[in-house]
């Protein structure tokens, strides 16, 4: 079964088993999520599509880790000015594995 839902103001698709990387999301660790927000369920011949979300389907997943993501180097510099900056930025991450999509 797949799906695509709606978290932290993005898309993600899903299967059961797998696991993701949002940006931040609030919970305690092994703790339970449920994502109300579907917005397409696949299953091997059915297909339906939400207006804009599929109404009584729910994706249940596992925090499995909060953390921060790997580091982006932001590098600014101006010619000619001797203005250079070097900055490090780790954005705040949380890790869920799926485990069930119920429709």
């Amino acid at each position: 079964m797949f799906a695509l839902i709606e978290a932290s103001g993005k898309q993600y698709p899903v299967q059961e088993g797998s696991i993701i990387q949002l940006d931040s999301y609030q919970g305690n660790l092994k703790g339970q999520v449920i994502f109300e927000r579907v917005l397409f369920i696949r299953n091997q011949d059915n297909v339906v599509v939400g207006h804009p979300y599929v109404e009584g389907a729910k994706v249940k997943g596992m925090i499995l880790r909060n953390g921060k993501s790997k580091k982006v180097m932001v590098f600014k510099y101006k010619p000619k000015v001797k203005y250079r900056r070097l900055i490090g930025h780790r954005q705040p991450m949380t890790l869920i594995k799926i485990q069930s999509i119920e429709y």
